[in-house]
């Protein structure tokens, strides 16, 4: 009985920290939902003030770090075309977030073979010319990149999952201490919590980000239709993927019928938009 007790008071203790933890979250819809109806709410434990400076800090040491090694902004042609695309796609972000229009934009051309693109909390972007050359992308199809990672952006996808390990972090500390797992019972938690929660979460933000990203597309008068292009390309350069629960990201015939059906979606509002140029 008195073992029983003390288990009982652990599980209690545990419970309540954890409680306080999770109480400390902010629940909050950073984007209104657009036609293409993203609606989920989010839970954050940090600011997007502290996001937004660490991320700032970091963009700023990369492009340098590029500046030295002679990497930044080499090809006016590509830089030229990548801002062109960027700003007519910033043009658009009032659609799910008006306070956007107030962040620091900022966008860079990286010299590099990797294929990648992205853009940080509050703005800051970059473009590898690997994406742009071994993709030969078309203007829709840049578009439908940068058009994803300015939605990550907008959804505050970044702070989400900061918000989320941070909590999972003090969770995972709390229990294995009480509990007396020591180290190998904490690592399995770690896992049991990214197998569960953590992974399918960053899932779904890849899912919010190519929906919301041929909406913005849609909207600047690029062909929404072009996301599936691009992600057939990708599949051609990345022939391997890894077994859904083991992957941040949809499986990629799951994400072409859903980029399909969403790009659908949003073609009346690429048709009014092309109506206008």
């Amino acid at each position: 009985m008195k073992t029983k007790l003390l288990f009982n008071g652990k599980k209690l203790l545990c419970v309540s920290l954890t409680g306080l933890a999770l109480a400390a979250c902010e629940t909050v819809q950073t984007t209104q939902g657009g036609a293409v109806g993203v609606n989920r709410q989010q839970r954050m434990a940090i600011s997007a003030e502290a996001i937004e400076q660490a991320s700032t800090k970091e963009y700023a040491q990369v492009m340098a770090a590029a500046q030295k090694k002679g990497l930044l902004n080499q090809n006016p042609a590509y830089v030229n075309r990548v801002r062109t695309v960027a700003s007519r796609l910033i043009q658009q972000v009032p659609a799910f977030r008006p306070d956007a229009t107030k962040w620091d934009w900022e966008v860079n051309v990286l010299t590099s073979s990797e294929v990648n693109a992205w853009c940080m909390p509050g703005g800051k972007m970059a473009v590898y010319t690997g994406l742009i050359e071994k993709l030969r992308l078309t203007d829709d199809e840049l578009a439908a990149v940068m058009g994803h990672e300015i939605s990550h952006a907008l959804r505050e996808h970044a702070r989400e999952r900061a918000s989320e390990q941070a909590v999972a972090g003090l969770g995972i500390s709390i229990v294995s201490a009480v509990a007396g797992l020591g180290d190998i019972g904490q690592k399995g938690m770690e896992y049991a919590y990214m197998g569960l929660l953590g992974l399918p979460n960053s899932r779904s933000h890849e899912t919010e980000a190519d929906r919301i990203g041929v909406e913005l597309a849609a909207r600047a008068g690029y062909d929404p239709r072009a996301a599936v292009t691009l992600w057939q390309k990708m599949g051609q350069v990345n022939s391997g993927e890894p077994p859904k629960f083991m992957s941040t990201h949809p499986p990629r015939a799951e994400r072409l019928s859903d980029l399909t059906a969403y790009s659908q979606r949003v073609m009346p509002l690429y048709e009014k938009a092309r109506a206008k140029r």
